[in-house]
């Protein structure tokens, strides 16, 4: 007699496990643990028993449909039990291949030396705009429309950055997929991401470049009452400008005090290159007087919320803010432009020094890479003469002598 909901819901547990039967080979196992589907069937002369799932999660009728299936697949001369399992290897093995997967395991070992920060802003983007579209595929199946799909998203909302960045970081993960097998091709080296977005403007970083405005600057800064480790922070952006996210994550192992020298490794450069950063007298007194204060821990400006963190992006952009200057006058990356054009234009340094210490692939005549140490010597006399010059410009001095040419 076929089951009802009725006597299956006044089914109790008893000292045994027993059966309902429903006809067909379909029961219920009742046990003291719970209600169990179970489907008897013979397939290739052996006695096999395929689990339906437990109610009340899978109802009686539900429980049916299941059982009605597997019998069409033995009728169809279909082991269900092992079409199951097989099912079930096929979604492990596409779940261990699938992009996020993959994505996950090339960014463990790309990544693996990078600054937190930078692994947690990579990862949000995957995260946020490559995972939800196309993790859960196959690696094998991903094409290069599934690529420009996820591209064109974050397109649609302006961030056309982070639409580049994220295009990287597919290709990459297409790339290490080629390099384990996993891939026959990185299918997004046939995408031309020049043709694709939709072209903007380049947006340079607002700078003072007048020699007396900066002289302001500097004033400014001095009379800064914020505080001190956001001081330091503001007057070492002047006297290094490097960039803002190497000057926040620089630790002190890095900084050679008696040797006047900073040098940063590759992996905190935007072009992967080591990097040195000659120290004036100025720029060293600075960091003795901080060292008082955050030498004992790893970061040189530590987070307010705790040493074990750099401080905030924001923070000496939000200094100059204070300062009243707004992001369309100066901003703590536009110190590059003030330098680049002020050692050029009037201290008279060689734009190969210059580009040098602004860290930018500059190539010798045979067009090789040059080393992090070249003109090292004469980039430590362009970082003195580039103190001293700051230092008159806040005094208000009306003739600045020239670097190899002489002031009008």
């Amino acid at each position: 007699m076929p089951l009802t909901d009725t006597a299956i819901k006044k089914a109790k547990p008893s000292d045994k496990p027993y059966k309902l039967t429903d006809g067909g080979g379909l029961y219920l196992l009742v046990t003291g643990t719970g209600r169990y589907w179970r489907y008897n069937y013979r397939f290739g002369g052996k006695f096999k028993t395929l689990a339906l799932g437990t109610y009340p999660d899978v109802s009686l009728g539900r429980a049916r449909e299941k059982h009605a299936d597997a019998r069409r697949q033995l009728a169809d001369g279909i082991d269900p039990g092992a079409l199951r399992k097989a099912v079930k290897a096929r979604a492990a093995e596409c779940a261990a291949n699938s992009f996020e997967a993959v994505a996950r395991s090339w960014f463990g070992k790309a990544y693996a030396d990078k600054a937190q920060t930078t692994r947690d802003k990579t990862m949000t983007r995957l995260e946020q705009d490559v995972f939800p579209w196309i993790g859960a595929r196959p690696v094998s199946e991903i094409a290069a429309a599934d690529v420009l799909d996820v591209i064109r998203r974050i397109e649609r909302r302006g961030a056309l950055d982070i639409a580049r960045r994220v295009f990287n970081y597919i290709g990459r993960t297409l790339r290490y997929a080629d390099s384990h097998g996993m891939v026959e091709r990185d299918v997004s080296a046939s995408i031309d991401l020049s043709l694709v977005l939709t072209q903007r403007e380049t947006r340079h970083h607002a700078a003072i470049t007048s020699p007396q405005a900066v002289g302001g600057l500097m004033r400014a800064i001095d009379g800064f009452t914020g505080g001190f480790v956001t001081l330091c922070a503001l007057k070492l952006s002047a006297l290094t400008f490097v960039r803002p996210g190497e000057l926040r994550h620089a630790e002190w192992e890095e900084v050679d005090l008696d040797g006047a020298t900073w040098s940063i490794a590759g992996r905190k450069m935007k072009m992967g290159a080591d990097h040195i950063v000659p120290l004036s007298t100025q720029a060293v007194a600075i960091l003795r007087e901080l060292h008082n204060l955050t030498g004992r821990g790893r970061y040189v400006f530590p987070s307010e919320r705790g040493g074990s963190r750099p401080m905030s992006e924001n923070t000496v952009n939000g200094a100059l803010r204070r300062l009243g200057f707004t992001k369309d006058e100066m901003t703590a990356h536009g110190w590059r432009a003030v330098a680049r054009t002020l050692l050029d234009e009037e201290l008279g340094f060689r734009p190969d020094f210059i580009e040098h210490q602004l860290a930018h692939a500059v190539r010798d005549p045979n067009g090789r890479a040059y080393n992090r140490t070249a003109h090292l010597p004469d980039r430590r006399k362009m970082m003195q003469a580039w103190a001293d010059y700051l230092d008159k410009l806040e005094a208000g001095a009306d003739v600045i002598p020239l670097h190899g040419k002489t002031a009008a």
